[in-house]
C-alpha cells in the first residue's frame, strides 16, 4: 500500500523485486521450506518473524494493486491463478531477508537523511514545489499510519533500495549476447511438408497366439490388478455443520439493519484521468480538449498514452483521492471536467461509462446473510463435532455408530484403489475430496485407527481399513483383448516410424519432394518464411523447432498433433536475420537486462535464505488462506 501511494511511480524494489521473487520461489520450491514453527508466526528467516496479520495485509495490498490495474476486484479464484498468495508471501520473505542483511552490513540511514528524503518526495510537495505538511498528514490519515511508523517503514524501504540498486545497477548484457539472440530469433526459414495417410499405407497382420503370449510375458507389469481395499468412511463437512445451524429471522434482520450500506451495489464509472504538474497546465489542456472533435486524438497529441490515463471501472470508494472521486462522480457521461486540484495532483476527468448502483432489499440479501452467519458459526460447530467424534473413537465406538448418533454421512466402500476408482473404473465415492480419502485409505492398515483426514473446507474424514486385497497378476486369458490392442498399437507405431524414415531417406538422397509426397498419398505444401516462434497452419511447434536444426535441403519427420502420425518436413530456404532496427536492439537490451537482474536477484535472495534459514508454518499459512476453502476469500476481512 505504501509503495503504490507514496510516490508518482513505484520504487525499483516495489516494481521489480516482487515479480522476480516469484521466479525465485518457482526455482527453489516453497514446499522445501514448509516446516512447523511457532503457531503465532507464519514464517521466520534468521531472527526475523513474519506474522499472519502481516501476510494478510500483504495479500490485501496485492489485491488492491491488481484492482487498480484491471479496473475491478478479482475473484479469489482469479487471484489464486495469478499467484497472489505466493507473491504476497515471497515479498514479505524477501524483504525480511534483505533487512537482515542490511543489519549484518550495519547499513543505516540517519534521521536527518530520511527526513530529507521524505521532504523531497514529489508526492508530498504542494503547488509551489515545496514540502507540504498538510499533504503529508493527509496521506498518513489515508493509510492509517502514525508519522513514526511511516518513517520507520520508509527507512526500511530506502535501505532495501540501496542494497538492491547497488547489486543490480552495474548489470548490462554484452552486445555479443544481444546480437546472438537477435540472429537466433529473427532467422527465417521456408519449410516444405506433407503428412502421409498412414492408416492407408500401413497394413498390419493379425498376430498369432504365440506372439501375444510372448508380448504378455515381456510386459506383465502392464497387466496387473492394483491393490484394492474395503473401507468405512465418516464424513464431517462444512456443509453438514452449517445445516445444523439455525439463524432466526430477527437475527437476519438485525444483521441487515446494522450495516445496510454493506449490501449496496455501488454506482461504477469508467474514468479517464489526465494528470498535470500544476493548474495552469491543466487549464491549457482543458481549453484544447473541450473544443476537440476527436477526444482520443487530442489526448494523444498532448503526449498521453491510453494505458496511462484509463483508470478502469471503479466505485467511488475505490478511488484514493476523495476530491477527485467527488468530481468524477459528479460528471455526466462523456463530460470533461474543469481542472480538479486533488490532494496529490491536478487532473482533468472524463467519464465514459456509468453503471448505476442499487440498494438491495432485505428479501434480496436474506439468503446471503443467512449463509454468511451460518458460515461464521460453522467453525465452532465443526470443532464441537470433531471433539465429540474423537471422544467416541477413543472409547472404541465404530464409525457407523458414531455417524448414526451424530447424524453424519457414513459410507461403506467395498472396493477402492489408490486412484479412488472401483474395479470397473468408476468413482468409488462421489465426493469432492475423494482423492484425499483414497490416499488416507492406502496410508493405513487394517485394524489400525488412523488420524482424521483434513478436508479443504475445514472439515474432516475418518477412514477405517477393513480389508486389503494385494496387487495381483491378471492371467493372459483375462486380458487377451488388452494385450492384442497394445501389441497392435506398438506394431503400428513401429511401422509408422519405419515408413516415415524411408520417406525422409528418399528426400535426403535427392528425390523430388512432390514425387515422394504423391507416392505417400499426400499433398505437398510449403510455408511462408517463418521464425522459430511461428505456428504455420499444418505444422506443430515441434516440427518448426526441428526444421531450425536442419541445414538447407535436409528432411526429417515430426509427430502430428494427435500423435498418431508423422509429418515429413524439408528445409527449402534459409534467410539470415535482417539488420535490426534501433527499436529492436533497445527492446532486446531491456529484455536481457531484466533477465540478468532477475537471475542475480534470485541468486541473492537464495543466498540469504541459505545463510539465515527459512521456515514457514504450514498450519498458519493454511489458516491465513482461509483453510484452503476453494474459492473462498482468505481470512483478511
Amino acid at each position: 500500500m505504501l509503495d503504490s501511494l507514496r510516490r508518482g511511480a513505484l520504487n525499483w524494489f516495489a516494481k521489480g523485486l516482487l515479480g522476480l521473487l516469484v521466479i525465485a520461489f518457482a526455482v527453489w520450491g516453497i514446499g522445501d521450506v514448509i516446516r512447523n514453527v511457532g503457531r503465532g508466526t507464519l514464517a521466520t528467516i534468521g531472527g526475523s518473524q513474519i506474522t499472519v496479520d502481516e501476510y494478510r495485509q500483504a495479500y490485501q495490498d496485492e489485491m488492491a494493486s491488481l484492482t487498480r490495474r484491471f479496473g475491478r476486484r478479482l475473484t479469489n479464484e482469479q487471484a489464486k491463478l495469478l499467484g497472489v498468495e505466493q507473491r504476497a508471501l515471497a515479498r514479505l520473505i524477501s524483504a525480511a531477508a534483505i533487512d537482515h542483511h542490511a543489519r549484518d552490513l550495519k547499513l543505516a540511514l540517519s534521521d536527518q537523511g530520511i527526513a530529507e528524503i521524505i521532504r523531497s518526495d514529489p508526492g508530498f510537495q504542494g503547488p509551489d514545489g515545496k514540502f507540504s505538511k498538510e499533504l503529508f498528514q493527509s496521506f498518513l490519515r489515508q493509510i492509517g499510519l502514525s508519522e513514526g511508523r511511516y518513517v520507520y517503514t520508509r527507512r526500511q524501504e530506502e535501505l532495501r533500495d540501496q542494497l538492491t540498486e547497488s547489486l543490480l545497477s552495474g548489470l548490462a548484457p554484452p552486445q555479443a549476447m544481444i546480437d546472438a539472440l537477435y540472429r537466433y530469433r529473427e532467422e527465417r526459414r521456408v519449410i516444405d511438408f506433407f503428412t502421409p495417410d498412414f492408416d492407408k499405407l500401413i497394413k498390419l497382420n493379425e498376430p498369432d497366439d504365440a506372439k501375444l503370449r510372448a508380448y504378455y510375458d515381456e510386459n506383465k507389469a502392464r497387466f496387473t490388478a492394483p491393490e484394492r481395499r474395503k473401507i468405512n468412511v465418516l464424513l464431517l463437512t462444512r456443509d453438514a455443520a452449517k445445516q445444523r445451524i439455525s439463524v432466526s429471522e430477527d437475527e437476519l434482520k438485525a444483521a441487515y439493519d446494522s450495516d445496510k450500506q454493506k449490501f449496496n451495489i455501488p454506482e461504477m464509472r469508467r474514468i479517464t484521468q489526465l494528470t498535470f504538474p500544476d493548474k495552469a497546465a491543466a487549464e491549457k489542456a482543458y481549453a484544447e480538449l473541450s473544443k476537440a472533435e476527436n477526444f482520443a486524438e487530442a489526448v494523444g497529441k498532448l503526449g498521453f498514452k491510453e494505458s496511462d490515463i484509463e483508470l478502469g471501472l471503479l466505485a467511488k470508494r475505490d478511488m484514493i483521492d476523495s476530491r477527485i472521486a467527488d468530481a468524477a462522480f459528479a460528471l455526466k457521461q462523456d463530460e470533461l471536467s474543469q481542472p480538479v486540484e486533488g490532494q496529490f495532483a491536478t487532473v482533468l476527468l472524463r467519464v465514459t461509462e456509468v453503471v448505476p448502483g442499487k440498494q438491495r432489499t432485505f428479501e434480496e440479501v436474506k439468503g446471503e446473510i443467512g449463509d454468511r452467519l451460518a458460515d461464521e458459526r460453522a467453525n465452532l460447530e465443526l470443532q464441537n463435532l470433531h471433539e465429540s467424534i474423537e471422544n467416541d473413537r477413543y472409547s472404541g465406538k465404530p464409525l457407523k455408530e458414531i455417524g448414526e448418533k451424530l447424524k453424519l454421512p457414513f459410507l461403506e466402500i467395498a472396493d477402492i484403489d489408490r486412484t479412488g476408482k472401483t474395479a470397473l473404473g468408476k468413482p468409488a465415492l462421489e465426493q469432492a475430496d475423494a482423492g484425499k480419502i483414497a490416499a488416507a485409505a492406502f496410508s493405513g492398515n487394517s485394524g489400525i485407527e488412523a488420524e482424521a483426514v483434513e478436508l479443504p473446507d475445514g472439515g474432516n474424514a475418518w477412514v477405517d481399513v477393513l480389508q486389503v486385497t494385494p496387487e495381483t497378476q491378471k492371467p493372459f486369458e483375462e486380458v487377451a483383448g488388452d494385450v492384442k490392442a497394445q501389441f497392435m498399437e506398438q506394431q503400428r507405431r513401429t511401422e509408422l516410424s519405419n515408413l516415415a524414415a524411408k520417406f525422409v531417406d528418399r528426400l535426403n538422397q535427392g528425390e523430388a519432394f512432390e514425387t515422394v509426397a504423391s507416392e505417400a498419398g499426400a499433398k505437398a505444401e510449403k510455408t511462408g518464411p517463418v521464425t522459430r516462434t511461428t505456428s504455420p497452419p499444418g505444422l506443430t511447434s515441434n516440427a518448426v523447432q526441428q526444421a531450425f536444426t536442419l541445414p538447407k535441403g535436409r528432411a526429417a519427420s515430426a509427430p502430428t498433433t494427435d500423435g498418431r502420425g508423422r509429418t515429413i518436413i524439408r528445409v527449402a530456404e534459409i534467410s539470415p536475420a535482417p539488420d535490426p532496427t534501433p527499436e529492436q536492439v533497445a527492446a532486446l537490451k531491456t529484455e536481457l537486462n531484466r533477465q540478468l537482474q532477475s537471475d542475480t536477484l534470485a541468486e541473492y535472495i537464495g543466498g540469504l535464505q541459505a545463510r539465515y534459514g527459512l521456515s514457514v508454518n504450514q498450519e498458519a499459512l493454511r489458516q491465513a488462506l482461509g483453510g484452503e476453502r476453494g474459492a473462498e476469500a482468505p481470512l483478511i476481512e
